[in-house]
């Protein structure tokens, strides 16, 4: 800035931007565009760069443009690669936005390039994020896939927690999209936690949307209509961007879903009311799409095909310009909408060709392949639609899909129906009706009563057709179904043909299919208990049927009823606790496991006692009930799941853990593959490469985590301590022993001991070491018997164990045992692209903890660490900047001389060790020896000396390299000084 009373005023706009402050950040900015002279060239375009991204906030596309003007490659002015990064991006944001997305996709390719050239972290991610966000739209999952995991890293180091809460928003998009909701969640939650920090109103408003729409396709909607509503008020709190109207969207999908169609009309045209330029084919479509849902619901078909051609003329003929994946839902509707006018060859063709892309999201595939099925039994086609309903429910989850279950169960017994198995027909349609009502989908749990009528009016079962039919009735009237309403009411007022005499319900001697039906319901425990409720009340024609949980106050939890209102239910379960009756009726209560706050029950009212074969029924019930929590019980057990695809991290495994490279992402998989065992694991790799952190990972990784991770380096004592360290002694077992000592293993019982540098562990304690290993038991120093210890051993080392165990300096069997699982850590040489956004971190790390904020690094700096080729590796590039960062002025930036000058002088191996061969005599050992000994001399000669100067910019402790000096005869070395 040349004037530096403008800087505050650019640090408060940084801030409220960094808040999604947009309104805040153009109040700030936008008057000083109107005095240019105030401000530097470079300072003129960062300002409007600043601007830009406001402006793409409300929504105000035409004005990011303006704001950002011409192309930067029309710039005569030389501009930092950084900024020339920031102008390509928001250009490229300008194009997205517009749908141009080959445009947008090559102007982030170009942002991409000068980041990399700046070597600057946060303009790299961001790059990449938008990048993934461009794939996304184009359709090619597997790219987007590789640029949020690179934004990912990239931001880690930046520290951006802004756009990192963006790109585990996009990641769970995707993983909601391939079926994976769990995953999915997990971004969410942790995208969430990172807008609360940051105050982010925007990105939360975002976030809570995305978890509706991953709710609303688990068919969770009390959860995703209490998440949408949060995210369309955080919305109003900003003011009408385009956020707003695909919030409003989504709730209105939801009502739709719930059954509040009026709601639903009202915020769906409100939407279409507040789309801004950003995003309006997107909204548009999706508007159009959900009101042709509602005009399916009403029965009013010609309009739904209207709204059909409306939302797939937005969506630029089915995804041209926006993500295909709304291609799917689109012709999802138009298979049910010919399924409803009764068309089931064209219904059949539309499902079938969902069903057999590669391309369809899960959920789309699976209500393809149920409406399919619906289209064969509305043929007649019975023995085609039994296969496919049978293909269909190997792929079904009813935990995740609670709905598509529901839908199955509805066609499963319209199809034992046409088989003439009434009663497994009415128990199959029954729990259909219940998982929709458990669900909250009115409108379909009333297709299933409808269903359940028309079942048992084939029966002859007037009564009970009656009862299913006004309950239909009621939903249809108060949603507005038309058709359905009028077919109920056609129904109803018919004249009822004779009965077939089957049973419907539960005559006495369907015990069996009372089973399957509470089999069947076991898939969830909220299904199981409504169906137990129920069951049990048409089993013995009772009035009053629940299940409840005792709690320990003495009060009670009622978790499913039947027959009554909430209240009598309520007063039911208390009066079988207090063992009492309902009036002149009888109680009769089953003990049906445990809940988390108490005892299971289920109870009864019946007008008379019960003989002995209905207190049969009733038990046999309880029984297979009990059985069914259970398994529900272990169902959601939380496991550790081992996938041998498994992707890259989004977060570190550890602060600090950076994975950017193909060779750390190796180390990341085999660390995850590690999750949910015990095995031990020997890590291997350079000085300084970041064993211990390894160890770290692996130990926070396991089920070990909650307890101590104890570290131990094998270098640091003698044999007699090594042994009492280890494995402890008892008191007066040797001179100086004057109290007894658990030792380290003992401390660490029920953790994980790290063991490092484990070949320099002197050999008369190896076998100790072994023993242990391979029996799980130590014998302390003093004692006569052996104590067992669980303790997960986790070692590494920096030397060649193999030629340890040739020279005899390390046993061959503790060797084979500690090599189990071998983890090695390449070196930072090998990894060169995660300097720069190591090289950020660490720089962040030391500006912090020094007090010294606003640091930056230079470009000529980073192009030094590029090129260096880093003998002491992680450690050293840490220590360099922590040096540097000291060395640097406050707010400064950090230059060639504030660094050591083992990174400025011309170093011998500036580009990797000079090659080497052998010669007669010759072994690798000996040669590795020589090459240490000249660069250990080299590097004394340079520090005159010094050893603490020597061991910091070989990234060694002074042990360590006085150990080194001893091994390759260095210690009495004329040019050594003990500084």
């Amino acid at each position: 800035m040349a004037n530096a009373a403008l800087q505050p005023v650019i640090a408060r706009a940084a801030s409220a931007l960094e808040r999604g402050q947009a309104a805040t950040t153009i109040e700030l900015l936008a008057p000083l565009l109107r005095t240019p002279s105030a401000l530097t060239k470079d300072d003129e375009l960062s300002v409007r760069v600043m601007l830009a991204e406001s402006y793409l906030l409300q929504g105000d596309l035409a004005q990011a443009g303006t704001v950002l003007g011409r192309s930067p490659d029309t710039l005569r002015e030389t501009v930092p690669p950084v900024l020339h990064s920031n102008l390509w991006r928001l250009h490229g944001r300008v194009a997205f936005a517009r749908g141009e997305q080959s445009r947008a996709i090559a102007l982030h390719n170009r942002a991409l390039k000068q980041a990399e050239i700046a070597h600057d972290s946060r303009a790299i991610g961001l790059a990449h994020f938008y990048l993934g966000q461009c794939y996304r739209q184009v359709g090619d999952m597997a790219i987007v896939r590789e640029h949020i995991a690179e934004a990912a890293a990239a931001l880690h180091a930046a520290g951006d927690k802004r756009h990192l809460a963006m790109v585990h928003s996009l990641s769970a998009v995707m993983l909601a999209q391939t079926g994976r909701y769990d995953e999915a969640n997990a971004a969410l939650r942790q995208a969430e936690r990172m807008a609360s920090i940051l105050q982010a109103d925007d990105v939360l408003a975002t976030v809570y949307g995305n978890q509706a729409n991953v709710a609303l396709i688990r068919h969770r909607y009390e959860q995703a209509l209490a998440l949408a509503d949060r995210a369309v008020n955080l919305h109003e709190g900003l003011g009408q961007g385009p956020g707003l109207s695909v919030a409003l969207a989504t709730l209105g999908q939801i009502c739709v879903r719930v059954g509040n169609l009026d709601r639903a009309d009202t915020v769906l045209h409100r939407a279409l009311d507040v789309r801004s330029a950003m995003q309006f084919h997107e909204t548009t479509g999706a508007v159009y799409d959900t009101l042709a849902q509602m005009s399916l619901m009403r029965g009013d078909y010609e309009n739904a095909a209207e709204y059909l051609q409306q939302a797939a003329e937005a969506y630029g003929a089915y995804g041209r310009n926006t993500s295909r994946w709304y291609e799917w839902s689109l012709r999802v509707i138009s298979a049910r909408l010919a399924t409803r006018r009764g068309k089931p060859d064209e219904a059949l063709a539309i499902a079938d060709e969902i069903a057999k892309s590669t391309n369809a999201p899960p959920a789309e595939t699976i209500e393809a392949e149920l409406i399919a099925a619906e289209a064969l039994l509305a043929a007649d086609r019975v023995d085609e639609a039994e296969h496919r309903l049978t293909q269909v429910e190997s792929r079904l989850d009813p935990r995740t899909t609670p709905g598509a279950w529901g839908e199955f169960l509805r066609l499963r017994g319209d199809l034992r129906a046409r088989q003439t198995r009434t009663t497994e027909a009415y128990h199959d349609i029954a729990q259909s009706s219940s998982v929709f009502e458990l669900v909250g989908e009115r409108y379909q749990a009333a297709v299933s009563q409808m269903a359940l009528a028309r079942l048992a009016a084939k029966a002859g079962a007037r009564s009970t057709a009656d009862r299913h039919y006004q309950h239909a009735a009621q939903v249809f009237q108060a949603l507005g179904a038309t058709r359905d309403l009028e077919q109920v009411q056609a129904a109803m007022a018919a004249t009822q043909p004779p009965g077939t005499g089957e049973y419907v319900g539960s005559p006495a001697d369907a015990d069996d299919a009372l089973v399957r039906r509470l089999v069947d319901a076991a898939v969830l425990p909220d299904l199981l208990a409504r169906e137990l409720a129920a069951t049990l009340l048409e089993a013995v024609n009772a009035d009053v049927a629940a299940v409840f949980a005792e709690l320990p106050g003495g009060d009670v939890r009622l978790i499913a009823f039947s027959g009554t209102d909430l209240e009598t239910a309520r007063t039911v379960a208390r009066q079988a606790l207090q063992g009492g009756t309902h009036g002149t009726s009888a109680i009769i209560v089953e003990a049906i496991g445990r809940e988390p706050d108490g005892a299971r029950h289920a109870v009864l009212v019946t007008p008379r006692p019960l003989g002995h074969p209905q207190v049969r029924r009733v038990r046999m019930m309880a029984a297979v009930a009990r059985q069914g929590f259970d398994l529900c019980g272990v169902r959601d057990r939380p496991t550790i799941a081992v996938d041998a695809t498994t992707e890259r991290p989004l977060e570190p495994l550890l602060p600090g853990f950076l994975c950017a490279s193909a060779a750390m992402t190796r180390v990341v998989d085999q660390i995850q593959r590690l999750q949910g065992n015990d095995l031990t694991v020997l890590i291997t790799g350079e000085s300084g490469t970041g064993k211990e952190l390894i160890a770290r990972a692996i130990h926070v990784g396991s089920s070990r985590n909650a307890a101590t991770f104890l570290p131990y380096n094998c270098t640091t004592t003698t044999r007699e301590l090594a042994d009492s360290q280890l494995f402890g002694h008892r008191r007066g077992s040797f001179t100086g022993a004057v109290s007894d000592q658990p030792g380290l293993i003992r401390t660490a019982a029920g953790g994980t001991l790290f063991l490092d540098e484990i070949g320099d562990l002197p050999l008369d304690v190896q076998p100790k070491l072994l023993r242990f290993l391979e029996q799980g038991e130590i014998m302390p120093v003093g004692e006569n018997r052996p104590q067992p210890v669980d303790v997960r051993v986790l070692a590494a080392t920096n030397a060649d164990l193999e030629q340890r165990v040739a020279e005899g300096k390390f046993r061959e069997d503790l060797y084979y045992r500690l090599s189990v699982i071998r983890i090695h850590v390449p070196p930072l040489r090998q990894r060169r692209e995660e300097i720069p956004h190591l090289a950020t971190y660490f720089l962040r790390d030391a500006s912090e903890r020094l007090g010294k904020p606003n640091m930056q690094l230079g470009s000529d700096v980073l192009d030094l660490f590029a090129q260096y080729w880093w003998p002491g590796n992680v450690r050293q590039l840490r220590n360099e900047l922590q040096r540097a960062v000291a060395m640097a002025p406050v707010g400064g930036t950090i230059a060639p001389e504030h660094l050591s000058a083992d990174l400025t002088a011309p170093a011998p191996a500036a580009n990797g060790p000079s090659r080497v061969s052998l010669r007669g005599g010759q072994t690798l050992a000996s040669v590795v020896d020589d090459i240490e000994r000249d660069l250990i001399r080299d590097m004394l000669s340079r520090h005159r000396g010094n050893i603490s100067e020597t061991a910091r910019s070989l990234g060694l402790t002074r042990r360590g390299l006085y150990l080194k000096l001893r091994r390759l005869g260095l210690e009495n070395a004329s040019d050594v000084i003990t500084k």
